[in-house]
């Protein structure tokens, strides 16, 4: 396996980091949202950004839970430092071997 090949896999590895934190954030902001509009609903008033002339309805879609998706975002962190120090590994090994050659 070449140093290229090692920095790679940890940009692969932060970027999906990044991205599943990005989706987690997403689907935690839509649970609390149906919360907050589950609620609404009970009280008897219009949900989050609906218009006065919107009818009552209970949200269509299965909102995600947000206990899994905090789980989620704790892993996305945890996958980010593990490839940060993959990239930080393959920097100490290019410098190894620059020291080596020169």
């Amino acid at each position: 396996m070449t140093v290229a090949m090692i920095f790679n896999a940890g940009m692969d590895g932060f970027a999906r980091a990044q991205q599943d934190a990005t989706q987690a954030s997403a689907n935690i902001n839509r649970a609390t949202t149906a919360q907050l509009d589950t609620q609404q609903l009970q009280l008897g008033r219009q949900p989050q950004g609906a218009s006065n002339g919107e009818t009552l309805i209970a949200p269509v879609a299965e909102a995600p839970r947000l206990e899994q998706e905090l789980v989620n975002l704790q892993v996305a962190e945890l996958q980010a430092k593990a490839s940060a120090r993959v990239i930080a590994s393959a920097d100490d090994l290019l410098g190894t071997i620059i020291d080596i050659r020169a």
